[in-house]
């Protein structure tokens, strides 16, 4: 039986769909890729190569799109660390799944192609990368690499809109910002990772639902918990968890020279974006875009 898979780990569809299509979509078991999605992702996925090498660099957030989420201001649903020297292979990118067949979330290692091929469908393709500086990659990079320091922060208890700052779930980019404070705070548990990220201004992501009933499909879903959220927070029909965006606004503000590189795809080939593009905007050619990988 093919191992499944949660597809949305960042964020369920929560606020997007009834609660009942969470489980068809959300753990689904495995489809083999058509030839055309594995020669797009394979596309991707050089042209993220060759970008990659080109950075001098070994490490570098990435996040997928996949979900979406533009009604909430959110282009990326997804981040991991693609790791130039990652064991599993070259630009490897180590995240937190949740492996449905067991139930319990797991630290998977996946190459660049299978990773975009996890967010893509049709008319929509965005990968974005966040280049840090030089030292702070480093840093990361060993405790990325670390797999005792890495699982001592994955929790057993996965929610896909774990509160920001909660303790009893645990999401993927929830485990992604951890990692960060376990690198740069020298955090040893995720206590001490969230007492750090909160003094260092981190305050996730807030999504603003249409209304409190859209909070009662949490109970439909095995994937969705309100504990810990407050209830302030409830009341307002919000929800504060981790997302891409989130975490590569944050970075950018702690390290003004980390340097954003969104990919799109187009029928003409993949588009490059320094800086990234907005969450509403379309894969449109503006000045100062490059193209990639183009067909023919």
């Amino acid at each position: 039986m093919a191992t499944r898979w949660l597809l949305a780990a960042g964020l369920s569809l929560f606020p997007l769909a009834p609660a009942w299509a969470g489980a068809e979509l959300l753990c689904a078991a495995e489809r083999d890729p058509t030839v055309a999605q594995q020669a797009r992702a394979l596309r991707f996925s050089v042209a993220l190569r060759e970008l990659l090498a080109q950075s001098g660099q070994d490490l570098a957030l990435i996040a997928r799109d996949g979900l979406d989420l533009r009604r909430f201001g959110q282009r990326y649903s997804h981040a991991g660390l693609a790791l130039r020297d990652n064991p599993a292979g070259p630009w490897a990118v180590r995240q937190l799944y949740f492996d449905c067949d067991s139930g319990h979330p797991r630290l998977f290692d996946q190459g660049l192609a299978a990773f975009v091929q996890g967010g893509q469908r049709a008319g929509q393709g965005f990968v974005a990368l966040l280049l840090l500086p030089a030292q702070a990659a480093q840093t990361l990079r060993a405790v990325a690499l670390d797999n005792a320091r890495a699982l001592q922060l994955l929790h057993p208890a996965y929610s896909a809109n774990a509160y920001v700052f909660g303790l009893r779930f645990q999401n993927c980019n929830q485990w992604l910002a951890e990692l960060l404070a376990a690198a740069w705070g020298d955090a040893q548990d995720r206590a001490e990772a969230q007492q750090w990220l909160r003094g260092q201004g981190y305050e996730g992501t807030t999504i603003q639902l249409p209304g409190r009933p859209w909070l009662w499909l949490a109970a439909f879903s095995p994937w969705l918990h309100l504990q810990e959220h407050p209830q302030d927070d409830l009341a307002a029909a919000r929800q504060r968890i981790s997302l891409p965006q989130g975490l590569m606004d944050w970075l950018q503000l702690r390290f003004p020279d980390a340097r954003r590189v969104d990919l799109c795809e187009r029928a003409e080939g993949l588009l490059v974006r320094e800086g990234g593009f907005r969450p509403d905007e379309p894969c449109a050619e503006r000045p100062g875009d490059r193209w990639v990988a183009a067909e023919g």
